[in-house]
């Protein structure tokens, strides 16, 4: 999902459900010099989605203790 994140940024928001986003995105990446931008974004918004769900499931353990 990280390749696809860095080669089609709009395609990663749009994958996970989030259409809106990948909209404005895929707008950012139509210019070679908004590419790396929206790459840059799509990476790191992938990267604190990853780190949710871990928090998420880290609490729900700790209070099922």
């Amino acid at each position: 999902m990280t390749l696809i994140a860095i080669f089609f940024p709009a395609l990663s928001f749009f994958l996970r459900g989030r259409i809106f986003t990948a909209f404005i995105c895929f707008i950012l990446q139509i210019t070679l010099i908004g590419w790396i931008p929206a790459a840059i974004w799509a990476v790191i918004s992938l990267q604190n989605a990853r780190a949710d769900k871990r928090n998420e499931k880290l609490i729900k353990a700790v209070k099922s203790k």
